[in-house]
């Protein structure tokens, strides 16, 4: 899993501008099937986002977001984009994040009507708790100054279905709020995305604007009013919540290679007072009159930290090739050389905050190899003096 990238979707080109506005130089990523995605990073933070467009439909949302998630194993995907209000609740400009997704045209024709048969899926708890805390703790909105209030985040089922809604008397806009009547919002590709997740394992989120109130009064003045507005309020949110996400992978990855350092530390200890039973060192190395704390001799003076990244990769691609990792831990662990590497590069606090993270993230994943560990942990010291 790639645990600094999330992926976003949407359906629009308007959608997807909004969002594409809030990343910093966006490549291109073309996958082998002609799909093109742009991957770019979330300016202040070391969040990458994989942005992808769908079109219109749950079919065409659920082939691309299965394409996505098997190219970049990302984070989490994000659904983003605008929807039409059901009820009242949600106001135009508002943020809608799915608790859960109905794909509402499941059902059973019958001689005394049609029968609900939805499938549902929840939204991955983690991910609901996170919005949550996102919109409790607020500042994720644009400036809004001179545009009216601020937008409010609303959590609630979304329905998605295969056809644009605009009525509230039809007799399928009677059925909806009949049988869905829980549902703040009504759109075309929460399902498809929802269903591709399952199938992968994908954490997804989906992440609404109101444009509309999909009761008849929709207009394309007003589109041209709210759409672009609605669309902004989710892209805002969406790329706030792709750094949250991105952040709580860090401090959990770290967290993880801590308490494997630790409990490293007390096995060692354990093993040298059963050796010597008269002293307990709890140490790594003891040389001469000098005693190294897991880790390798002080180096006398500065680093070159970018040489030492280089040369560690070289150590790093010996230990791939006798076995020592898998292909996906090398090949995250190369990523995060690859980041710490950059960051090292540029200097600066930001830079050095950037590279100290990813070398703790490497840590983690080559916490199996003591002489790696060794290696890289003066590399840690190194980053933190970048600024």
């Amino acid at each position: 899993m790639s645990k600094d990238l999330v992926v976003i979707l949407t359906a629009l080109n308007l959608e997807y501008q909004a969002v594409r506005r809030k990343l910093a130089d966006p490549q291109v990523h073309r996958h082998e099937r002609g799909t093109r995605f742009e991957v770019g990073t979330v300016p202040g933070s070391s969040c990458r986002v994989a942005l992808g467009l769908t079109n219109k439909g749950n079919s065409s949302a659920a082939v691309i977001a299965e394409r996505a998630i098997q190219e970049f194993s990302p984070a989490a995907v994000l659904f983003v984009g605008v929807a039409g209000a059901l009820w009242e609740t949600a106001r135009l400009g508002d943020v809608v994040m799915a608790t859960h997704v109905y794909a509402y045209h499941g059902g059973t024709s019958e001689d005394d009507g049609l029968k609900s048969r939805p499938r549902t899926w929840e939204t991955a708890h983690g991910i609901s708790q996170l919005g949550s805390h996102l919109a409790r703790t607020g500042g994720w909105a644009d400036d809004v100054s001179g545009r009216g209030r601020a937008p409010e985040v609303r959590f609630g089922a979304i329905a998605a279905g295969e056809v644009v809604q605009n009525s509230k008397v039809s007799a399928e806009a009677r059925w909806i709020r009949q049988h869905y009547n829980d549902a703040l919002a009504i759109e075309m590709e929460a399902a498809g995305v929802a269903q591709a997740g399952h199938l992968n394992g994908a954490p997804v989120a989906i992440i609404r604007g109101i444009s509309d109130r999909a009761d008849g009064s929709k207009s394309s003045a007003k589109d041209r009013n709210w759409q672009p507005r609605a669309a902004a309020n989710a892209a805002a949110f969406a790329t706030r919540l792709a750094v949250e996400l991105v952040e709580e992978q860090e401090q959990t990855a770290v967290s993880q290679a801590d308490r494997a350092q630790s409990t490293d530390r007390l096995i060692e200890h354990v093993t040298n007072t059963a050796r010597h039973s008269t002293v307990g060192i709890m140490a790594g190395r003891v040389d001469k009159s000098s005693v190294h704390l897991n880790s390798s001799p002080k180096t006398t003076g500065p680093i070159d930290l970018v040489v030492e990244l280089d040369e560690l990769r070289t150590q790093l691609k010996r230990h791939h090739a006798v076995g020592a990792f898998d292909d996906d831990t090398y090949r995250e662990a190369l990523a995060e050389l690859g980041f710490a590497r950059r960051a090292a590069r540029e200097r600066g606090p930001e830079s050095s905050r950037r590279a100290t993270m990813a070398l703790k993230r490497l840590r983690g994943l080559i916490a199996d190899s003591s002489e790696l560990v060794d290696r890289l942990a003066p590399m840690v010291v190194a980053a933190g003096d970048l600024s």
